[in-house]
C-alpha cells in the first residue's frame, strides 16, 4: 500500500517574524562580541608590550651607565619587577650576564633569529612557550662607548593573567548574549503577536464570509491609524463594493429575467394563437405578426443596450478624434424630430460653436438617449429644448431640457442605475428597458465629463453633460 506523507504545517507569520528578529539580534551581538573582545584583547596586549618596552629600555640605559656592560648586575630588578615580570642580560655569545630573581635557574630563551636582529641593533618582541605558560618577551640590544653592542636585554612576563581575564570576558559576553538573545526572541514573539492579532481577526472574518456566503459581515473594532488600521478600512470597503457587485448582479439577472419574460409570453400568445387558426383570418394575423414583430424589436433593443453595458463595464474603447459638437448637436436635433413624430415640440436652444476630442458616434449615441428619454417622458404638445454652452472655465455644457413628469428628489439618486424607472409600466409601454441613462453616464465618463440631472416634478427635467474642450 503507498503511504500518504502529510505536508508540513507552514511556519506562521509570527513564527517567521521572531525568528528572523532573534536571528538578526543574534548575529548583531555576535560581531559586536567579537568587535570587543578584538578591541579590548588588543589593548591588553599594547599595555603589556609598552611596560616591557619601558623597563627594558630603562635596563639598558643601566648596562650602559657602566664602565664595562659586560660584567654589569642587575640589582634593582629586585625591587623593580614583580614576580610576573622576568629579565635577564647576554652576551652576544649568548651566555648569561645576569637574571631576575623571579627567573630562579630557569634562562629566557633567545632564538639566533632574534639575537641576529639584537646584534644589528635592531629590538624586538617574540613569545615563548615554558611549562604551559606563555611568555611575552622584548629583547633588546646593549651598546659600548664606542657605539658596537656587547650584550642584550630580554625582558618578559607572563601573558596568562590576560588570557585568564580574556577567557572571562568571552563567558561573559556568550552568557549575555544568549539571555539577550533569549530575551529578545521571547519579547519579539509577544510583541509580534499583539501585532498581528488584528491581522488574526481580519482572517477570521474572511473565513466567516466564505463559510457562510455572508457578504454583510465586516470587521469590527477600533484601529491604530496605522498599515493595519489602513488594511481594515480597505478590507471592509472592498466587502462594501463586492456586496454592491453581488446585489447588482442579482438585480441585473432579475431584471433581464422579467423584461424579457413580457415578450415571450407576447410571442407565445400570438403563435397559440395562430395555431389554432388565427392564421386563416388576415386581419388577425396581420395583428399577431405585427406583435411578434414588435416584441422581437423590443427584445433586440435590450440585447443591444445589455452589450453596450458590458462594454462599459469592460471599459469604453473610444476612437479620439476632434468633433465638432455644434454639428452633432444639429444631427441629433434632426433625428429627434424624427422620434417625436410631431407628439412632442423639439427646438434647438442656445447653441455656441464648440470642439471636444471624443468619439462622435458614442456622444451621438449618449445625445439620443437622453433625447429620446425625455420624448418619452413629456406628455403631448410638451417642449424638448436641446442646448450647448460653451463656458469660460474650459468646460462645455450640452442640456436636453423637457416639460415633462419630473422625477422626485428621492429617485433623482438612481435615475442612473440600471433597470430602474420612475414609472416602469409606461417606459415599457414606450418600448424603454431602464439601461439609456446608464449607457449615458458611462459614454460621459469615459469622455472625462460628467451626466447630471435637475428635476422638479410636474415641472420637467434638465439633464447636463459636461465636457472637456
Amino acid at each position: 500500500m503507498l503511504r500518504r506523507h502529510s505536508s508540513p504545517a507552514p511556519m506562521t507569520l509570527r513564527f517567521r517574524l521572531t525568528f528572523w528578529y532573534t536571528l538578526l539580534l543574534a548575529v548583531v551581538l555576535l560581531i559586536f562580541a567579537l568587535g570587543f573582545h578584538a578591541v579590548v584583547a588588543r589593548a591588553l596586549y599594547n599595555e603589556v608590550d609598552e611596560m616591557l618596552q619601558s623597563q627594558a629600555q630603562q635596563t639598558v640605559a643601566f648596562f650602559e651607565a657602566t664602565i664595562d656592560p659586560t660584567r654589569g648586575r642587575l640589582p634593582i630588578l629586585t625591587v623593580v619587577f614583580a614576580s610576573q615580570v622576568f629579565a635577564q642580560a647576554t652576551t652576544v655569545d649568548g651566555a648569561v650576564i645576569d637574571r631576575s630573581p623571579s627567573l630562579g635557574q630557569q634562562t629566557l630563551l633567545l632564538p639566533d633569529e632574534m639575537r641576529q636582529h639584537n646584534l644589528q641593533g635592531e629590538a624586538g618582541f617574540y613569545n615563548w612557550q615554558s611549562d604551559g605558560a606563555t611568555l611575552r618577551i622584548f629583547s633588546t640590544p646593549v651598546h659600548s662607548p664606542q657605539g658596537a653592542v656587547v650584550a642584550t636585554v630580554q625582558v618578559a612576563r607572563s601573558l596568562d593573567t590576560i588570557d585568564a581575564m580574556l577567557k572571562v570576558a568571552r563567558l561573559a559576553l556568550l552568557v549575555g548574549g544568549g539571555i539577550a538573545v533569549a530575551l529578545a526572541a521571547l519579547g519579539g514573539a509577544l510583541i509580534s503577536g499583539a501585532a498581528l492579532r488584528p491581522l488574526n481577526q481580519i482572517a477570521d472574518t474572511a473565513s466567516r464570509i466564505v463559510r457562510a456566503e455572508d457578504l454583510d459581515q465586516r470587521i469590527d473594532g477600533a484601529y491604530p491609524d496605522d498599515e493595519v488600521g489602513q488594511l481594515a478600512d480597505t478590507f471592509n470597503e472592498m466587502m462594501g463594493r463586492l456586496q454592491n457587485l453581488f446585489n447588482t448582479q442579482q438585480r441585473l439577472v432579475a431584471d433581464v429575467s422579467h423584461e424579457l419574460r413580457t415578450p415571450l409570453a407576447t410571442i407565445q400568445g400570438n403563435v397559440d394563437l395562430l395555431r389554432r387558426g388565427a392564421s386563416s383570418d388576415p386581419a388577425m394575423l396581420g395583428e399577431s405578426l405585427e406583435a411578434i414583430v414588435q416584441e422581437v424589436a423590443r427584445m433586440s433593443r435590450l440585447v443591444r443596450d445589455l452589450l453596450l453595458l458590458a462594454e462599459a463595464d469592460a471599459g469604453v474603447r473610444l476612437t479620439l478624434k476632434p468633433v465638432e459638437l455644434d454639428t452633432l448637436l444639429l444631427e441629433v436635433y434632426r433625428e429627434a424630430l424624427l422620434i417625436a413624430h410631431g407628439r412632442v415640440k423639439v427646438r434647438l436652444g442656445h447653441e455656441d460653436q464648440a470642439q471636444v476630442l471624443g468619439d462622435a458616434d458614442r456622444l451621438k449615441q449618449l445625445l439620443l438617449n437622453l433625447v429620446s428619454n425625455a420624448i418619452a417622458y413629456t406628455p403631448t404638445d410638451g417642449v424638448v429644448t436641446i442646448g450647448l454652452h460653451r463656458r469660460p472655465d474650459g468646460w462645455v455644457r450640452v442640456s436636453v431640457a423637457d416639460t415633462g413628469v419630473g422625477i422626485a428628489p428621492e429617485d433623482q439618486a438612481r435615475i442612473f442605475d440600471r433597470f430602474w424607472r420612475v414609472d416602469r409600466a409606461r417606459t415599457r409601454m414606450a418600448g424603454g428597458s431602464g439601461l439609456g441613462l446608464s449607457i449615458a453616464r458611462s459614454i460621459a465618463e469615459a469622455h472625462g465629463g460628467s451626466l447630471s440631472v435637475d428635476s422638479e416634478l410636474g415641472k420637467g427635467s434638465t439633464f447636463e453633460l459636461l465636457l472637456p474642450l
